[in-house]
């Protein structure tokens, strides 16, 4: 079968395009053959040895969709030609792809393989930072850095969806757009505009309940700033590097706030989780309240084009590739 392979970690250029041998499923595992696969900013970071892998050479990914075709001993909830994606699990960008059966979720009739590649690993992230890091409610007031993104978006929709009042950060006018016609009730230009101070004005000093950062050492400490006295900063990604100078007497210093650094697979290792997860984010998607745009489309050879063009902040909405 033909695989993305990285023998040594670096940029986009070590994403190699090679044929590998197939593998099949062992006790507790489905082989899938992937219809589309996700890409997201995590696959940079295993790629660039941010995160490392558990071995080199490595295929990287941690979404994709498909069909089953071989069901390994032990497993009962699912058969060959199951509609199915998965996340949480190196080794998607390939034609076929070997997962323990309980990271995998069966689609809804109404999901096609290129939303389910293209929502799967970024809706469960917006799952758990929206109802199990910090329970929205109506009245709350948040902040979503890079709202632009592909978790921006789909953040942006569901906070609304759930009675937020959502202030965004975007990287060019045409992002601002972008995000205030997903309904962000504040949209700040941080090319132009200091966020801190923009956030206060618009809640009369107060600052916000909760910021959602995505995006690492850029905005650090300075989302620190927009709290209110008790606020979260919940860090969910390293867009612009990890964030090497943690303070905690900052914490103290600023209101007594809280923070907490979440990850998708930490919630996705509980099965009953995962399943909840998936429904309440299908849920949303089949009606209508959180619209995935799937903007970057790309064969599965030109992996390093994908990940060039995530990195440089060229994309909206979601990317997928697509084996041939």
């Amino acid at each position: 079968m033909n695989a993305i392979v990285v023998h040594a970690y670096g940029g986009p250029e070590v994403l190699s395009y090679e044929s590998v041998p197939e593998r099949l499923p062992g006790p507790g595992e489905l082989l899938i053959a992937n219809r589309a696969i996700g890409v997201n900013f995590i696959d940079t970071y295993f790629r660039s040895g941010v995160y490392k892998a558990p071995q080199l050479p490595f295929v990287p990914g941690n979404e994709g969709a498909g069909e089953v075709v071989i069901v390994g001993e032990g497993v009962s909830e699912f058969t060959p030609g199951d509609r199915v994606a998965y996340t949480s699990h190196l080794g998607a960008y390939a034609d076929q792809t070997v997962v323990p059966a309980e990271l995998v979720v069966k689609l809804p009739g109404s999901v096609g393989f290129e939303m389910a590649a293209a929502s799967l690993l970024k809706g469960l992230t917006a799952e758990y930072l929206l109802h199990r890091t910090f329970d929205i409610s109506p009245g709350n007031v948040i902040l979503i850095h890079a709202a632009a993104g592909g978790v921006g978006l789909i953040l942006t929709q569901w906070a609304k969806h759930l009675g937020a009042t959502v202030i965004a950060t975007a990287g060019s006018p045409e992002k601002v757009e972008l995000v205030r016609s997903k309904g962000a009730d504040h949209v700040i230009d941080y090319t132009k505009d200091d966020f801190v101070t923009a956030v206060r004005d618009i809640t009369g000093g107060r600052g916000v309940d909760v910021v959602y950062d995505g995006v690492g050492k850029a905005t650090y400490p300075a989302s620190l700033d927009v709290l209110r006295p008790l606020g979260l900063f919940v860090s969910f990604g390293n867009a612009s590097g990890v964030i090497d100078n943690f303070d905690i007497l900052l914490l103290g210093q600023k209101g007594s706030l809280f923070v907490t650094r979440p990850t998708l697979g930490t919630f996705t290792k509980n099965r009953e989780i995962l399943l909840e997860q998936a429904e309440r984010l299908f849920h949303v998607i089949g009606d209508g309240a959180v619209q995935v745009a799937i903007n970057g489309h790309y064969p599965l050879a030109q992996a390093a084009d994908a990940h060039r063009a995530l990195q440089s902040r060229q994309t909206t909405g979601a990317t997928v590739l697509l084996p041939t």
